[in-house]
């Protein structure tokens, strides 16, 4: 059943394992459409240094400006952005607070919801929303207007190229990537009519008709998985969306510690499954059935002289690391960690349970001081 299972995931599941879907080249448009950037940032002083000149930096023919929307941080996040402008020029940036968000409101959406009020008074023609931790290239802004004007699209989006440095960091990070393709295949989001839809929140340049008819970010603003929430509302209003892997787009945002990496993951890893107890058992089922069942088939056949058991996990485990490998070249890791994706793969598992343990002890969704005890979930595809 398991090497059944990776044959499918291998022929027939959006071809995920594959990073070559990159963001595809635009042609100049002659007149470049204005853009405002969004910056949502709460207690951020750490990253603001290595990402924000990078936006104030941006080499864009059009006119742009940045606004840094302050999310009630107690770190000098607002102070810093302002002094980093002083300091580097570029673009023009507005630093504003909102306030407090409203109960039914996520303090993220609710940031980006003033950053939009205040970026359309300019008039922009697109959107750029990007974490405070996200590091771009001085094309960055340009090559993603030019693929969305070129490609027709409504929203185009990258996942950061994220940070791949202790050993916990090596471990994890890239499964993270590899575990994300799997669930939203990239062909399948930029494919018409396929109702696949996702986004990378570091990352998404989204045009304001579009964001407009999709009513964002109001009817997305209890989404603790805020940029699927989003695709899928751009995606099922009519627009075209695009996603893909980045080339020079990066987060910042160190993970040294494995305490660091499980609290990223299950923080909205129950709120991935709807909060639903069935649908949890059923995914820990299925992570055993995939990931666990070869290594175990290998030994229990080795052990007990089974050469079938042997044959049949160990041709599933070669599967899943043969699927695993451009990922680890996409992030730049040694050959010889992907056998060791059941090992990740077992921890993901961990985390996904513990997300539903806090859940249910009313923690829900914590992040940075603020907790989401019963935070609602992306709305179902149609």
């Amino acid at each position: 059943m398991s090497l059944a299972a990776w044959l499918w995931l291998l022929l027939a599941q959006g071809m995920f394992w594959r990073t070559d879907v990159r963001l595809p080249p635009g042609r100049d448009p002659g007149a470049w459409p204005p853009v405002c950037v969004v910056v949502p940032a709460r207690d951020e002083a750490a990253v603001l240094p290595r990402s924000l000149p990078s936006l104030l930096a941006q080499d864009y023919p059009g006119r742009a400006e940045v606004f840094l929307v302050d999310d009630g941080s107690s770190d000098g996040t607002a102070e810093l952005a302002r002094e980093l402008a002083r300091r580097h020029g570029g673009l023009p940036l507005t630093v504003d607070r909102p306030g407090e968000p409203p109960t039914d409101w996520t303090g993220k959406l609710w940031a980006v919801r003033h950053g939009i009020a205040l970026a359309r008074a300019r008039d922009p023609e697109y959107l750029l929303l990007t974490d405070a931790d996200i590091a771009h290239a001085p094309d960055s802004l340009r090559r993603l207007v030019a693929a969305a004007d070129s490609g027709g699209f409504d929203l185009v989006s990258q996942m950061a190229r994220l940070r791949v440095e202790s050993g916990w960091e090596r471990l994890v990070v890239p499964a993270f990537v590899y575990f994300f393709a799997q669930l939203y295949p990239f062909r399948r989001v930029g494919r018409a009519g396929a109702r696949t839809a996702a986004a990378a929140g570091g990352c998404v340049l989204l045009r304001v008709g579009a964001a407009e008819r999709a009513r964002i970010p109001e009817a997305i603003r209890h989404a603790v998985i805020d940029d699927v929430a989003l695709a899928r509302a751009v995606k099922g209003g009519g627009g075209r969306i695009w996603l893909g892997l980045a080339e020079s787009v990066d987060s910042v945002r160190p993970y040294p510690r494995l305490h660091d990496l499980w609290r990223m993951v299950s923080r909205s890893a129950y709120a991935q499954l709807r909060h639903n107890p069935l649908l949890l058992l059923g995914t820990v089922a299925g992570l055993v059935l995939v990931y666990l069942v070869p290594p175990a088939a290998v030994a229990a056949g080795l052990a007990g002289g089974d050469a079938a058991a042997v044959a049949a996990g160990a041709a599933a485990w070669l599967v899943m690391t043969g699927t695993y490998v451009p990922m680890l070249r996409y992030c730049r890791q040694p050959l010889w960690l992907a056998p060791l994706l059941p090992f990740t793969a077992a921890l993901y598992l961990l985390m996904t349970v513990d997300s539903a343990v806090q859940h249910y002890r009313g923690r829900g969704a914590a992040w940075k001081g603020r907790t989401y005890a019963r935070p609602e979930t992306v709305p179902d595809e149609r």
